[in-house]
């Protein structure tokens, strides 16, 4: 397992400095304008409510643009990232834009060790995260010790449907990879990376694991946190199913046709029991 985790980190350190010097990420718009947030927590703010003051840790910083996000909506957040080039990425880009945040390095499965555990009013996990991740169980387990009784779990996660489809596949919207999560974990071999540039990854080995709805909700439950929120959605952020997608005025990608047919993405809210 650590074979594969190790893989990945050496995939995203070199994903990082190509997603930042990309369009798609849009530093410049974040550097130029200090009410900027990204297209990812702009669909989030009708449900994330009013955060001012609040003590947050966003899991799976990534570069931190959606921290970044979550900082300037009054918010004192913390980033946690296990590629250190991302984190490096994330600390430029919140030092042009005058912002402090905490940045630290680790496995996620170590967060309440390198952060201070039982203190954060909200966790936040960005879409496009916990795939990456083999155990449900134990992310779980972390996010209820990093919050205070009363706090909050805010995440939007691509479905586990659509993670199940072969996105390959023309001829429909073929079940092909495991719903359910599995010891083994998906292996792809790409030397692409999904924001727009010329640059070829030389590290093209990647490793994903799917997490079934239930087994998210399940494992959530177990470690004291209680359900307050479940919404899916008929849309996310890239275009999941190429050629077959449309995008919409706020940035989401949608089924073009029959969209009732699959959900794209969902968000999950849970209050840690005091």
């Amino acid at each position: 397992m650590s074979d594969y985790l190790e893989l990945n980190k050496v995939n995203w350190d070199e994903r990082a400095p190509l997603h930042a010097a990309s369009r798609d990420y849009a530093a410049e718009a974040f550097a130029s304008d200090p009410g900027y947030l990204s297209d990812v927590v702009r669909f989030d703010l009708p449900r994330l409510g009013d955060i001012t003051g609040q003590n947050g840790v966003h899991l799976q910083c990534h570069i931190g643009t959606d921290t970044l996000s979550l900082a300037r909506l009054v918010a004192r957040m913390s980033g946690l990232d296990f590629s250190p080039a991302s984190l490096e990425q994330a600390r430029l880009l919140a030092c042009r834009c005058g912002k402090e945040i905490g940045f630290v390095e680790s496995d996620v499965y170590a967060a309440d060790q390198v952060l201070p555990a039982g203190t954060f009013d909200l966790v936040y996990t960005g879409i496009g995260a916990i795939n990456w991740l083999p155990r449900i169980d134990e992310w779980a387990r972390v996010v209820s010790a990093l919050l205070k009784p009363g706090g909050r779990l805010f995440m939007r996660e691509g479905h586990p449907m659509l993670c199940a489809v072969n996105e390959a596949r023309e001829d429909g919207l073929v079940i092909e990879y495991p719903y359910f999560e599995r010891a083994e974990p998906m292996e792809w071999d790409d030397d692409s990376t999904y924001v727009e540039t010329d640059a070829r990854l030389t590290a093209t080995r990647s490793y994903e694991w799917n997490h079934g709805l239930g087994e998210v909700v399940t494992a959530l439950l177990r470690y004291g946190l209680q359900l307050t929120a479940l919404e899916e959605h008929d849309s996310i952020p890239w275009e999941a199913l190429p050629g077959r997608m449309v995008l919409d005025e706020a940035g989401e990608w949608r089924l073009e046709r029959d969209r009732w047919r699959l959900p794209l993405s969902y968000t999950l809210q849970a209050v840690k029991r005091g």
